[in-house]
């Protein structure tokens, strides 16, 4: 029997031992998953403490249920382990690491080499590797094949590799690791089934299979440049309906009636989040290789980036109105995370906004009830409870993230001059002054 043939019976006889590497917002449900369609899964980090955690069955990511984690520590279906040692041990494995940018707005792909670096020097015949981190198309190809090949792996006969890129969408309440579809593209025929395979036993999400991994990582490349540039569209169109004395809110509310050639996108005070503020720039960088120049999406990005700015010059013009300055004013900004309902500061556009109000001498607090501390301005900050004598107190308080668990009404009630960066008082009555983005 072929290494083909006995892996796709591994596979679909649920004997196959599955690892994934890295244990983020991608890797920890995707293993918690494939733990509990009843394979036998090793998880691998290089933080001992988020190894411990997952052992102890301790839940650090919001997507992933507390009890799940649990039992499947319990029942011994999900182990961690900082030794990549135990690759030997596991017949299929992904690999969710981290794929920033560095100073140069370049791909940092060093994460995802050594991944693949351990795993090809703990690799065995019969293996699949997906790569699941998002990046530039050809990363599958000029970086994990080497790697294996270079072990005498012959890809497609001996080895199965393939791309298939995550699309976690935390604090999405409909859509999870295992209802989302999923897009696979194998370096051969053989090598997209085996990894077509293994998905359907594990999720109920579609499996889409593509022709190679480049098609797969340019599809989640352009999914979330589709974003960034719609977003950067609101954002563009809330400037100039400010100027013009127009509610933006109101203007998007309308055309999304149109059932048709009309998707809503809305403003909001920056992009945040590891996938669209950077991925799009993995797209622009690889570009260059091509002698092509993406306009729109460097355009859109400044757009983007911006947004922070414009938030607190805003914030200014609101407080000048007021008889007052910026500088020894107090506000205090509701929520850090990057977006609502969620614990993830990651790239968050409110940390910009923060660093700002830091340079021009506010004294501000930050709320957020799913995040502790975080770290700003070069040291760690904590975040204090929502009061309504602080909302009383406060010469501005801003709205930057829209989580549910805020008394908008109280918010209303108790504040003498708020700046709504995200429509979040929609429906609620308002205060004397209230200002939208």
């Amino acid at each position: 029997m072929s290494s083909f043939e006995t892996l796709i019976k591994k596979i679909e006889n649920r004997e196959a031992v599955i690892g994934v590497v890295g244990l983020g917002y991608v890797g920890l449900p995707l293993a918690v998953e494939k733990a509990k369609a009843g394979y036998k899964v090793i998880g691998f980090d290089v933080q001992q403490s988020r190894v411990e955690q997952v052992n102890q069955g301790i839940n650090y990511i919001g997507d992933v249920v507390d009890q799940d984690l649990v039992d499947m520590i319990k029942s011994g279906q999900l182990i961690a382990t900082t030794d990549y040692a135990r690759i030997q041990d596991v017949d299929a494995v992904a690999i969710c690491v981290p794929t920033p940018l560095d100073i140069y707005q370049q791909p940092d792909t060093s994460y995802v080499e050594s991944s693949a670096n351990e795993i090809a020097k703990n690799s065995h015949e019969g293996m699949l590797v997906v790569l699941e981190s998002t990046t530039y198309p050809g990363t599958t190809e000029e970086i994990v094949r080497p790697a294996l090949e270079a072990k005498g792996l012959v890809t497609g006969e001996t080895v199965f590799i393939a791309y298939s890129p995550e699309r976690v969408d935390p604090g999405n309440k409909q859509f999870k690791t295992k209802n989302t579809p999923k897009v696979v593209g194998g370096i051969t025929a053989n090598c997209t089934k085996v990894a077509a395979s293994l998905y359907r036993n594990v999720l109920e999400g579609d499996v889409f299979e593509v022709s190679s991994p480049a098609i797969a990582e340019m599809e989640k490349i352009f999914e979330n440049t589709f974003r960034h540039i719609n977003i950067a569209l609101a954002n563009e169109m809330a400037i100039l309906c400010e100027k013009m004395g127009i509610d933006v809110w109101e203007v998007i509310d309308a055309a999304k009636t149109k059932p048709y050639g009309y998707m809503a996108f809305y403003p909001g005070p920056g992009l945040g989040g590891h996938c669209i503020p950077i991925d799009p720039f993995y797209l622009t960088w690889k570009a260059r290789e091509y002698n092509y120049h993406t306009r729109l999406i460097e355009l859109a990005g400044e757009i983007n980036n911006t947004m922070p700015e414009y938030v607190i010059t805003r914030a200014m013009q609101v407080l000048n109105e007021e008889g007052k300055a910026l500088r020894g004013a107090k506000v205090t900004v509701l929520g850090v995370a990057y977006k609502k309902d969620i614990d993830d500061v990651r790239e968050s556009p409110v940390l910009k906004i923060i660093e700002f109000l830091e340079q021009h001498g506010a004294d501000y607090q930050v709320v957020d009830p799913y995040v502790a501390s975080f770290k700003c301005c070069g040291k760690r900050m904590e975040t204090v409870q929502l009061t309504k004598e602080m909302l009383q107190q406060s010469d501005l308080v801003l709205v930057a993230t829209d989580h549910s668990d805020f008394d908008y009404q109280m918010i209303a009630n108790e504040s003498k001059l708020v700046f709504d960066t995200r429509n979040a008082l929609k429906g609620i009555t308002k205060p004397n002054k209230y200002v939208k983005l």
